[in-house]
């Protein structure tokens, strides 16, 4: 079989995730992994007594000569993709040929190596992970104490600091990163159960030996670095893919968030944020002048799609019928590796932009100069009440003020609110003008923001760089 523009591809062939992605869920990977099962299984029987060195020998140097045309050739025979990739196996091995998958049932094999590229999938998104949230402590710091409108209801509500908002993202990222990391530590592999999880098998061929099923699966698992489940039937719990589709969709809702407030912030009426855009882009075959947001645009939708996942891998957990049935196989080799593919395509996109975008400062004080004032009416109205003014009374004077202002913005005139409350007698009477103007200054009025935005900006750094060091692990 020959693939390439001629006929379809998926896009994650080529388009969307990493090289490092890809090769782990490459068929080369997926075999070279069902053969260190085989080893892993046959080292534990040498040990018990069954397998001789010579046949062990044999199978591990034959390990990494993987024949992905000859397997399918052979599939295409057999019609089981396990059978062919053992047969192609044995081939290769004239003296350990003949005991390879010995007692085992194609879970036993397939199930395993399954949670052994969930895991390095995992691990390698952790890292992804890992260095987005750096690029955004980073960020935090920078702008920690740089003002900005922020919006309820996507209106002007009171101000924040840009810092602030970056911590905002970067706490949900740390949520996820946490998830993952659990994730990590607790993925199990079904380890060696037989058919339906009894061992029977395994008892079986062990008799005389001195050596249990328990322990055979043991010696195997450990060779493999791979925990596993007491209880299995065929496979392991579906519920596990359920968990894992799970955090990956978490990791995708946290990113749909940044990628839509950046697109937002990005659009003419806000014009405070901007992707990286090459010397050479284009933004449009229509329209010249335009400057797309393409990298958060596509972060949306490859989240779109991770999100519609966790319910084809429920339906899998939930309609396991007794100890197994097949309806699983053929939308778990597409949609697991699929969703880590798109993931790390998000992180890989979101990570670029963080380090890459522009920030326009003239921008956002246009727009704390325009809206900020409102917001600090608060200010004017505390002090007015702190100099013996009525709260009711002075709430009503400064709401009168404020949709005159608003009309006026509306008209695209500037904002009159200072002048308006300054030439307000009742207001006056109470706050003096010079003061007036000076309480609706709102850069002032961001409250604790500063303090946390770097509190946690440290917490990010100290914490990741904990996750490095267990990653390495």
């Amino acid at each position: 079989m020959t693939f390439d523009h001629n006929t379809f591809i998926s896009p994650f062939t080529w388009r969307y995730g990493s090289e490092e992605m890809r090769q782990i869920w490459s068929e080369v990977r997926k075999r070279q992994l069902m053969r260190c099962v085989w080893v892993a299984l046959a080292t534990a029987q040498h040990e018990a007594g069954l397998v001789t060195a010579d046949q062990l020998a044999d199978l591990q140097a034959h390990q990494n000569d993987i024949d992905v045309p000859r397997a399918l050739q052979i599939e295409q025979e057999t019609r089981h993709d396990v059978m062919a990739e053992i047969r192609a196996f044995a081939e290769q091995c004239a003296i350990g040929g003949g005991i390879i998958h010995w007692g085992a049932t194609s879970a036993d094999i397939t199930d395993n190596v399954d949670v052994l590229r969930l895991r390095e999938a995992a691990v390698l998104l952790a890292r992804r992970l890992a260095e987005l949230l750096l690029a955004l402590a980073q960020k935090i710091g920078e702008t920690a104490v740089l003002p900005t409108m922020a919006h309820t209801h996507i209106q002007p509500a009171e101000p924040t600091t840009l810092g602030y908002r970056f911590a905002v993202y970067a706490q949900d990222l740390l949520l996820d990163g946490r998830d993952l990391q659990h994730l990590i530590a607790t993925l199990r592999g079904k380890g060696l159960k037989g058919a339906v999880g009894t061992q029977a098998s395994y008892q079986e061929l062990l008799h005389g030996t001195g050596v249990s099923a328990q322990q055979l699966e043991e010696v195997t698992m450990r060779h493999l670095r791979l925990p596993y489940f007491l209880i299995a039937t065929q496979t392991y719990t579906r519920q596990q893919d359920l968990r894992v589709q799970h955090v990956l969709a978490g990791i995708a809702a946290s990113l749909h968030k940044f990628a839509l407030d950046f697109r937002v912030l990005q659009s003419p009426p806000f014009g405070e944020w901007a992707e990286p855009f090459a010397k050479k882009q284009v933004g449009s075959s229509a329209m010249p002048f335009k400057r797309n947001p393409i990298n958060t645009e596509n972060i949306c939708s490859l989240a779109r799609y991770v999100a519609a996942l966790p319910a084809v891998a429920w339906e899998n957990a939930s309609q396991a019928i007794l100890e197994r049935s097949l309806d699983d196989s053929a939308n778990r080799r597409i949609f697991q590796a699929e969703a880590f593919l798109a993931v790390d395509e998000m992180l890989l996109r979101a990570l670029r932009v963080v380090r890459e975008m522009s920030i326009d400062e003239g921008a956002i004080r246009r727009n704390m100069a325009t809206y900020g004032p409102f917001a600090a009416t608060e200010r004017v109205l505390m002090a007015l009440v702190g100099a013996g003014g009525s709260r009711q009374e002075g709430h009503e004077w400064i709401r009168h003020a404020s949709l005159q202002a608003w009309e006026a913005l509306r008209q695209g005139q500037a904002n009159p609110l200072a002048e308006l409350l300054c030439a307000d007698e009742r207001i006056t009477r109470f706050v003096p003008p010079e003061q007036v103007r000076l309480l609706l200054d709102a850069s002032e009025h961001t409250g604790t923001a500063v303090a946390r935005a770097r509190a946690f900006a440290q917490q990010v750094t100290e914490e990741v760089t904990q996750w490095s060091v267990a990653i390495s692990d």
